[in-house]
């Protein structure tokens, strides 16, 4: 891609979250969706505004027929505050292509100038909009949110950049990105003034009404459509491609980033399916196949990924309706306790049911707004920025809360007994699916972080000992579990719990109290099995890495630390060195067979001693307590207890939890490996989906170095210009090789090609500057002729090719002074650089660049021999002339 100038594509977009939001927009009116097909092209510092919209309005009025009467074209007006002109660049051309004045309008920032975030490229846009009516003058409709006159093309011309203080600089090089939605785009050309009457929505809406009770489809909005029923369909309809496109591309439900974006659109869906369509349980997901045929021709993992999709609809289908019916009753509950209907709904609550369940912020408006309520936003704002600030202070301070000795000997004294948490490893595999315990407890003790209490209020940090749990308290390298607590009689009040520690046998839970909290209650637990899951994985995958490093690199190999998180795993162990690039494939390969094998995982408690015996067992350096607990992979632990040999399989002594069979982990991926110290090296691995977009990232890389290597082999850089662009994209493309998640050993591959690429363009350019240096020296000479004082101006965008100029006079010249100004074509910076002789007594080479520097308003430095300076602007003219002068003072020439 590096080497593209102009590219043409269609590409998949979601736009449901970040500064270009559409997902409130989408249902409410029949043009915006959250997944659309974007028609674009890019030019790369080729062609720019005049090229642009001539294209696109050839395309749209010869090639596709629309009548010219029926397009709007709107431009940047300006904007006095940021100091931008209008754009009446680009209002001449679209006037010079032949648009009529009054179809030609001026906007504003809003409208007419893009940005995607803070900070970045940006500039003036140009949106062409159709209006669906014709036969009349729509200017005035034209983005008024009128659903017959809609944007069908922007044209972006990327010229600023806006750094981090807010300012604009000007690109060096100026791009063009448009954008067309298909979905608008065969609106217009199938005659249909609405996105959903088209071939791309009809069979879905068609689909919907079969399994619904309520009325067909009939395009209605706003007030027209009496209980939202024509939005339903709209967002529904909506809403399974965009999941089903994203889980097919390994995008999932989840609680942060895109992750979170896709659970909000599944939630929103779900919810205009079962309170308004009144279309049974599993209706969302039997849509997928309707999607796959319509766009799986083109998207063929559709069709490949459709069970997949299915299962990820459904399970997360299932989890939000337990979710909804506890959302609904606490909002019933508060809204009767309100006694001012008027006033704001308390935000604790809304930010409870965002926290806890899962709610999007949004959904509870929509479902207050319902009952003409409101919630509290100033409030709800004040509460996530504490929640923000809290998180911040426990991740900057030492710990988690956990009890002192004297609290542990004080619950000792008092007969608490230590928390029962076996529930924690009582869970089973049901047709492929884990299926974790359900777990209700008594609080025993509560501890504020100084001392045992009895009770505690709302607001108030503490930490929670149940005489029993479900919940992994952070231990043996595991990450500790996530979830809730509820209070028996309060069940819709959560207590989220923070983190999970243990000490002294008792499993402290902390959490911020949501309600009062005493010793005594009854509580019930809800464990994040997602999470909980997660960890799993990644830790029967710490077991096979384990063995396997240890089968490729030799039996020195010793375990040396670990970490497990529900995201990625981290491994310690001892060696001599970094691993081989070889050595990395073979490990990789090792446990990807045992992953693929699907073997069992076999665990059992053992009195430590004859867990001891067992041949090949690993074991780290650490107290292990007795009786404990063994894992083994592949060979159950009963046959290596009577096995005398070793079985050539992972076997470990382990608290953590773990897989019953090794295929939920699907692959795994070294995506980082390094010694950490002499002697201890450091992998950290990806599973699941992650390692197979890390093995996606790294063929695009694979092909983008292709490109270059290609590229070099042709002999294409015949010139400095050519020679330092190669350079430039060699450097773009080893910045993403050095930071984007790939394998680790591809990552070596692919920066060793690299740095012969980047070490062979230096050489050229290095040739190319020093040849062109002797063309410009020959010339200067011929010109000025042998001068003891030599200052001149020469052609040159190259600080280096100045450079080397001035060194090949000074060669030929050795007792003349000289000094070469150049003024750099694409910027207007002046560069200059000079030399002295050996001798010379009254000029320094670094004097003198640092007075010609200050007086064109930049900056210089050197020696006594040579210098060089650079400003960003100047009258090049004028500073030879000063430039000699100096000289000519100092020497008394």
């Amino acid at each position: 891609m590096a080497t593209y100038h102009r590219v043409v594509n269609s590409q998949k977009c979601i736009r449901a979250g970040g500064k270009h939001n559409d997902l409130e927009d989408v249902g409410r009116d029949v043009y915006h969706h959250t997944f659309f097909e974007m028609l674009g092209n890019w030019s790369f510092g080729d062609y720019f505004k005049e090229e642009a919209c001539s294209m696109a309005w050839s395309l749209l009025t010869e090639h596709y027929g629309i009548p010219a009467d029926r397009l709007y074209v709107s431009y940047f007006a300006g904007d006095a505050a940021l100091g931008l002109p209008a754009d009446e660049e680009t209002r001449r051309i679209w006037l010079d292509i032949g648009v009529p004045p009054g179809h030609l309008l001026p906007f504003g920032l809003r409208e007419n100038f893009w940005e995607m975030g803070d900070s970045g490229p940006c500039g003036p846009c140009t949106e062409i909009h159709y209006d669906h009516v014709g036969g009349r003058d729509a200017a005035p409709l034209v983005n008024a949110d009128c659903p017959d006159v809609v944007e069908i093309w922007n044209l972006v011309f990327m010229q600023y950049n806006r750094v981090a203080n807010h300012s604009l600089q000007l690109l060096p090089r100026f791009s063009v990105d448009t954008g067309m939605g298909l979905e608008r785009l065969v609106s217009v050309l199938q005659g249909k003034r609405s996105n959903y009457d088209t071939d791309l929505f009809k069979p879905l809406l068609d689909a919907i009404h079969q399994r619904s009770r309520v009325t067909a489809y009939r395009g209605r909005s706003g007030a027209a459509d009496e209980g939202r029923v024509d939005m339903a369909y709209r967002v529904v309809a909506d809403h399974i491609r965009t999941l089903s496109v994203s889980i097919a591309d390994g995008v999932h439900p989840g609680m942060s980033g895109a992750e979170l974006v896709l659970r909000r659109i599944l939630r929103r869906a779900v919810r205009f399916c079962i309170e308004i369509l009144q279309v049974p349980q599993g209706t969302l997901a039997s849509l997928v196949p309707i999607v796959a045929h319509s766009l799986g021709g083109v998207y063929p993992e559709l069709h490949r990924e459709a069970d997949r999709i299915v299962d990820v609809i459904n399970e997360n289908e299932a989890q939000f309706l337990s979710s909804l019916q506890q959302g609904t009753r606490l909002i019933n509950r508060t809204v009767n306790k309100m006694e001012d209907k008027n006033g704001g709904f308390p935000a604790s609550v809304a930010w409870s049911l965002h926290r806890n369940l899962g709610f999007p912020l949004d959904l509870v408006d929509l479902m207050l707004e319902e009952r003409g309520l409101q919630v509290d936003h100033q409030e709800l704002d004040r509460l996530i920025a504490d929640n923000q600030r809290v998180a911040s202070e426990q991740q900057s301070s030492a710990g988690p809360m956990t009890l002192d000795v004297v609290s542990v000997a004080e619950l000792q004294h008092r007969r608490v007994p230590p928390t029962n948490d076996s529930l924690k490893y009582q869970y089973q595999m049901d047709q492929d699916r884990y299926v974790f315990p359900a777990c209700r407890a008594s609080v025993l003790a509560l501890y504020d972080g100084r001392s045992l209490v009895s009770e505690v209020s709302e607001g108030q940090r503490c930490g929670v000992i149940l005489d029993q749990t479900c919940f992994y308290a952070e231990q043996g390298g595991q990450s500790h579990d996530q979830g809730y607590l509820t209070r028996d009689g309060l069940q819709d009040v959560f207590y989220s719990v923070e983190a999970v520690l243990v000490a002294g046998g008792y499993v402290i839970h902390q959490v911020t109290a949501a309600d009062r909290l005493k010793t005594g209650d009854q509580v019930e637990l809800h464990l994040d099995q997602a999470h909980r899951l997660a960890c799993m994985v990644k830790h029967t995958a710490t077991h096979i890495l384990n063995f396997a490093l240890r089968d490729v690199l030799g039996a020195s190999v010793q375990q040396r630390g670990s970490h497990v998180s529900a995201d990625r795993l981290r491994f310690d162990f001892s060696y001599k060195g970094s691993m081989s690039t070889s050595q990395l494939q073979q490990v990789e390969r090792c446990v990807n067979d045992i992953v693929s094998a699907n073997q069992v995982v076999d665990t059992q408690e053992l009195p430590l001693q004859n867990a001891m015996s067992i041949a090949g067992l690993r074991t780290i350096d650490e107290v292990y307590p007795d009786p404990v607990r063994v894992v083994a992979v592949a060979v159950p632990v009963s046959e290596l207890l009577d096995s005398r040999v070793d079985r050539r399989t992972s076997v470990e002594l382990c608290c953590g939890t773990h897989l019953q069979q090794t295929g939920a982990i699907e692959e795994l991926v070294i995506v980082s490996e390094k010694q950490m110290v002499k002697g201890i090296s450091r992998v950290i691995a990806v599973t699941g989906q992650e390692a197979l977009q890390a093995r996606e990232a790294g063929q695009l890389l694979t092909q983008d170095v292709e490109t270059l290597a290609a590229r070099l082999s042709g002999s294409t850089l015949s010139c400095i210009d050519s020679a330092q662009s190669f350079a430039k994209q060699v450097g773009v493309v080893s910045d993403a090789v050095d930071n984007t998640t790939i394998p680790h050993w591809q990552r070596r591959e692919l920066q060793s090609r690299l740095r012969a690429l980047q070490r062979t363009s230096n050489t050229v350019i290095r040739k190319l500057e020093i040849k062109e240096a002797a063309v410009r020296a020959q010339a200067l000479l011929e010109k000025n002729g042998e001068k003891q004082l030599l200052v001149d101006a020469m052609e040159s965008d190259s600080e280096s090719v100045v450079m080397k100029t001035v060194k090949q006079l000074s060669a030929i010249l050795p007792h003349s002074q000289v000094m070469l100004l150049a003024q750099q074509g694409h910027s207007g910076k002046v560069i200059f650089a000079c030399q002295v002789p050996k001798d010379s007594q009254s000029l320094s080479a670094s004097e003198w660049a640092v007075a010609v520097g200050h007086h064109l308003g930049g900056s210089a430095g050197g020696t006594a021999l040579v210098g060089k300076g650079s400003a960003n602007t100047g009258d090049i003219t004028d500073a030879l002339r000063w430039a000699e002068e100096y000289a000519r003072q100092k020497t008394g020439g």
